[in-house]
């Protein structure tokens, strides 16, 4: 083919490009917009989720790729758990050592409380025998008093009841050491039962992050990205997937202050995309941002003010996204025109092929 035809046939496509591109310009411009619109360029974004560990340790498997659908409680990895599960053995070893050492001071309380009990019966004797000797000790003074024994008599007697008050003290002494042992033996037990609810708490605790080890999709999505691989050792908090939410689908865009202040949250919106221009998306506005997100360096004059722009987003229904799922995409352009008045009437070629 000869170097001009084909300069020629160049030339005839770059025209063509060159007038669909302008036409689909004026039928989308906001210029050709009727009253009661506006319209601004935006991006396709949605929710995204990272899935992370929540204790270091080597993920041992992964069982998604990127680009899989998941339902919410799949399991997408797993995280090995030798170490966790020998931290458990050990815990309920520590269980079973507190269990025994609760059985063991019980059984020496119920021993303080039997030498008490000996105490409190020896303390009986101790004070009969005193009673008799305080008995003895009054009958030898009157006796003396009528010359019918010696002084010696009385001087025993005497002897015999302050050796049977010092015996009593001595067994009431032993009482109150008995007394202060089993409170010591019943603080064991304190101790020894405390031990057994924290080896119990620490079982509990190892469960739980044996259980978060297993990571589950908390909703339904998209694997968007694999952060980790099997094998890879990775630290508290370490990502290992990314998912989107393909049930929270929005575009976000900017309006200037005059047509955010008309915008109300519900306000409907028509979406175009650019990757399909032939199909208009349905959208309702879920939030317009209450600060500038562009502020000039003064705004103390009225056309300064007007620079202010403000974010909206245009959430798409849930429904429409589950019908669609397999070609719901982020990160995709297009532009977004925002009804301002609620009464005014859609153009026609954003009612035209309107996806139900």
């Amino acid at each position: 083919m000869a170097k001009s035809a084909r300069r020629w046939i160049w030339g005839v496509i770059a025209v063509v490009v060159i007038a669909c591109g302008y036409y689909a310009w004026t039928v989308f411009r906001s210029d050709d917009l009727p009253i009661g619109f506006t319209s601004s360029n935006g991006r396709i974004e949605a929710v995204e989720i990272d899935i992370s560990t929540k204790t270091a340790g080597r993920l041992k498997e992964l069982l998604v790729r990127e680009g899989d659908f998941v339902k919410a409680g799949q399991v997408l990895a797993q995280m090995d758990t030798a170490q966790l599960e020998a931290g458990k053995r050990q815990a309920q070893a520590q269980l079973r050592r507190a269990e025994i050492s609760v059985d063991t001071a019980h059984s020496l309380v119920a021993q303080r409380e039997a030498e008490r009990k000996s105490a409190l019966a020896v303390i009986e004797q101790r004070k009969a025998q005193l009673d008799s000797a305080q008995k003895t000790n009054a009958r030898s003074r009157q006796l003396l008093a009528n010359n019918t024994v010696s002084q010696q008599v009385v001087d025993d007697s005497e002897a015999a009841e302050q050796a049977a008050r010092a015996t009593l003290a001595s067994a009431e002494a032993s009482l109150a050491a008995s007394d202060a042992a089993i409170n010591a033996a019943k603080a064991q037990v304190v101790d020894a039962e405390a031990s057994v609810d924290a080896a119990k708490a620490q079982i509990d605790s190892v469960d739980t992050d044996i259980a978060d080890s297993t990571l589950t999709s908390p909703r339904d999505g998209r694997v968007q990205y694999r952060v980790a691989q099997s094998g890879e050792v990775l630290s508290a908090g370490g990502r290992v997937l990314n998912l989107v939410d393909l049930g929270d689908v929005y575009m976000t865009f900017f309006l200037p202050t005059a047509q955010a202040g008309q915008t109300s949250i519900g306000s409907d919106v028509r979406i175009v995309l650019d990757a399909a221009p032939q199909y208009t998306i349905p959208a309702k506005v879920s939030f317009v941002a209450d600060v500038a997100q562009f502020t000039p360096k003064t705004v103390e004059t009225e056309e300064e003010r007007q620079k202010l722009t403000f974010r909206v987003r245009a959430q798409i229904p849930q429904e429409l996204l589950q019908k669609y799922i397999q070609y719901v995409k982020t990160g995709l352009p297009g532009m977004a025109y925002v009804r301002l008045d609620p009464q005014a009437t859609w153009p026609e070629n954003l009612e035209r092929n309107l996806v139900k």
